[in-house]
């Protein structure tokens, strides 16, 4: 083995070769730097311009990974490499991947159309595919909730797209329907008042729209008072779980029962009578 002939090899590369390899090398992490500066760049940018939080997202992403990609391939040809047969493969898995994967392509058509239709946003309180949470983040692939026990959720945007979406944060404000049962015996005119009192003092009910306090069934063992007041999106359940305890407070306070289910029984004497005769 003629070690110098080695030598004179090696050193023949690093002249040529390998000094095209480590210029590529820090020309790539310089670029990288660029890419990562601009990147953050336009997000700011965006951000100030009050575009919508997802699109700044995915834009960010898209233009981290997009261009950082993109001087790889050009690096590639740089150092010699045939970046054309580099295409022809990767295109050809491309293909071979899609067929495998029709369902991730759908899952990718349907998060370009949430960020293009926008039916909810981030930070929404949305009820969906049996699931509800508050969305934390929208991918290309995936939606994630956060659940109210702070779990979280992840649901394909093919199937999310596909099916239906409750928007709760959507309108600024939501209404509260409630629903409170007084006995018969019960004068059901002083418990809406009562009721009607209870909303006045509750500063997060708004007067506009105007509640609503009115009978609305005369059930086997009771009438029952729906009750409708509005507030805040971000109040509703504050208004919700308030109005349960104040009206029964209110109740117990006037007297007013609230009652148990039950089934009166009348027997028919007429027939005992003629057997005692």
């Amino acid at each position: 083995m003629d070690f110098n002939q080695i030598w004179q090899e090696i050193v023949g590369w690093l002249s040529t070769s390998g000094v095209k390899l480590v210029i590529g090398l820090i020309a790539f992490f310089i670029v990288c730097k660029l890419v990562n500066g601009l990147s953050k760049r336009i997000k700011k940018r965006m951000e100030k311009k009050g575009v919508e939080k997802t699109i700044v997202v995915v834009t960010y992403k898209i233009l981290r990974v997009g261009l950082k990609a993109l001087v790889f391939i050009l690096l590639l040809g740089f150092w010699g490499i045939d970046t054309a047969g580099i295409g022809a493969a990767i295109a050809s898995v491309g293909v071979a991947v899609g067929l495998a994967m029709q369902g991730s392509l759908s899952n990718l058509a349907g998060g370009i159309l949430i960020i293009i239709l926008h039916p909810f946003r981030l930070g929404d309180y949305i009820e969906a595919q049996g699931e509800e949470g508050t969305v934390e983040e929208i991918s290309i692939f995936y939606t994630y909730l956060a659940s109210p026990d702070n779990k979280t959720i992840m649901i394909p945007n093919g199937t999310l797209l596909n099916g239906n979406i409750v928007n709760y944060s959507k309108k600024s404000l939501r209404r509260v329907d409630l629903l409170y049962s007084v006995s018969y015996a019960q004068d059901f005119e002083k418990a809406k008042a009562v009721i009607l009192d209870v909303i006045k003092n509750n500063e997060m009910i708004l007067t506009d729209p105007e509640p609503l306090v009115r009978v609305k069934t005369h059930n086997a063992s009771s009438i029952d008072i729906v009750t409708r007041v509005w507030a805040n999106s971000g109040d509703y359940w504050s208004v919700y779980f308030q109005m349960q305890e104040d009206v029964k407070k209110r109740f117990d306070a006037e007297g007013i029962e609230i009652p148990y289910p039950q089934l009166d029984v009348h027997l028919d004497q007429t027939e005992k009578k003629e057997e005692a005769n």
